[in-house]
C-alpha cells in the first residue's frame, strides 16, 4: 500500500518539474537576451535559476501584501 501512495506523489510532482523547466528556459532566454555585457548575461542566468522567487515577490507586491 505504501508503494502505491509513493508512486502517485511522483506523478503529481512531474508536471511541476516540467513547468519549472520550461520557465527556466524561457527566463534564461529573456534575461540573457536583454543583457548588455558578459557578466550581465551570467547574472541573467543566475536570475533564471530563481525565477519563481521573482514571480512570487511581484505577485505579492501587486496584491499589496
Amino acid at each position: 500500500m505504501e508503494n502505491k501512495d509513493c508512486k502517485n506523489n511522483h506523478q503529481a510532482t512531474a508536471s511541476g518539474g516540467a513547468v519549472y523547466g520550461l520557465g527556466f528556459i524561457g527566463a534564461a532566454i529573456y534575461f540573457i537576451s536583454i543583457s548588455t555585457s558578459f557578466w550581465a548575461g551570467v547574472l541573467g542566468f543566475l536570475k533564471a535559476i530563481v525565477w519563481p522567487a521573482f514571480l512570487v515577490y511581484e505577485a505579492l507586491k501587486a496584491l499589496g501584501a
